[in-house]
């Protein structure tokens, strides 16, 4: 397309190629976001230290939040599904739900965080995406750098949306069938794709409109039942399995075991409810609100305090569990 010239420097190429913060997982840094920096990028002690806060919050969000509600989703998803009931296969999904994001966010910001480091600016990769309104706001919001390259080289190369409308859903559904198909060749993560990509183009026919029009939190739930409802496919061993699942989370049943059972196998206890609260907090602009608003212009000096103390905590959480999932590896 001619947007950005070739580079003929050969230690700049290697440098783009073996960075770490883009390499194999992400975020997926263009070499468009970076060229300038390769030549020329400022590296200041703000810079660095900015950096280091960043990675200890994603480290915080890896380990602290996402490990603890892996334990839970993992515990719930290796059960027979007949064995559970309503209310397991709900805290199950939603625990997964919490886990996903925060590996996937977690891992970004590390990411982000070691790029600033070394004096690189990369672009955000996840902006609050269990706050949206609709599935579109949602992919705007989500995995920014993979769902912007599709965008950009799959959906737009199509025609986008310049053409008919029956030409659009089709380039939607397209791009969809290969954001699923990218995460892992499997049935589930087709379905995945695609049952996101109807209710993008069911929102394009009018419903997102008439969304519009309700209540606020009533366009949060939508959004967050149908996410919810695809991480099942995202989550679950095959296709059959899935909708077994998605069975007993719409048609009650009391399964197997009781919730004491439940309460008491798989610790939801008050250390689950703090980090619970903590995942609440940290999926919504809140934090940011508290940092910017009472941390930095009243109480500044509490800021490298609570920053040291919350890496104390996850290395701890480190040193005294081997139980570590990394998931955003596997796709």
């Amino acid at each position: 397309r001619g947007h950005i010239k070739a580079n003929h420097n050969f230690l700049d190429f290697a440098t783009y190629v073996c960075l770490f913060p883009q390499l194999v997982a992400g975020p997926i840094v263009r070499y468009s976001s970076i060229h300038k920096q390769l030549k020329s990028r400022e590296i200041t002690k703000e810079k660095f230290v900015s950096g280091i806060r960043r990675f200890i919050v994603g480290l915080a969000k890896k380990v602290l939040i996402a490990n603890t509600f892996a334990t839970i989703a993992d515990s719930i998803f290796s059960h027979e599904v007949n064995e559970l009931s309503t209310v397991f296969v709900w805290v199950g999904i939603i625990s997964y739900s919490i886990q996903i994001y925060f590996d996937f966010s977690g891992y970004s910001d590390m990411a982000i965080g070691l790029g600033k480091m070394f004096g690189f600016d990369f672009p955000e990769n996840f902006n609050f995406p269990y706050i949206s309104k609709n599935i579109r706001e949602f992919w705007q919001r989500w995995h920014i750098s993979l769902s912007t390259w599709f965008r950009d080289y799959v959906y737009i190369s199509l025609g986008g949306n310049r053409r008919s409308n029956l030409r659009t859903y089709i380039n939607l559904y397209t791009v969809f069938f290969v954001t699923g198909l990218w995460h892992g060749a499997s049935w589930n993560f087709i379905f995945w794709g695609l049952f996101h990509g109807t209710f993008l183009v069911i929102e394009r026919t009018g419903l997102g409109k008439k969304l519009q029009k309700v209540w606020a939190p009533i366009q949060h739930l939508y959004t967050l039942l149908v996410v919810i409802v695809g991480w099942v496919f995202f989550r679950a061993e095959d296709l059959g399995t899935a909708f077994l699942y998605l069975k007993r989370m719409f048609w009650y049943s009391s399964g197997n075991m009781t919730l004491n059972s439940y309460l008491s196998f798989f610790h939801f206890n008050s250390h689950t409810l703090f980090f619970l609260l903590a995942a609440i907090i940290f999926s919504m602009p809140t934090s940011q609100i508290i940092e910017q608003r009472v941390i930095i212009h009243k109480i500044n000096w509490l800021k490298p305090i609570y920053l040291l103390i919350l890496f104390g905590l996850t290395i701890t959480y480190l040193s005294a569990d081997s139980y570590n999932p990394f998931i955003y590896f596997r796709f």
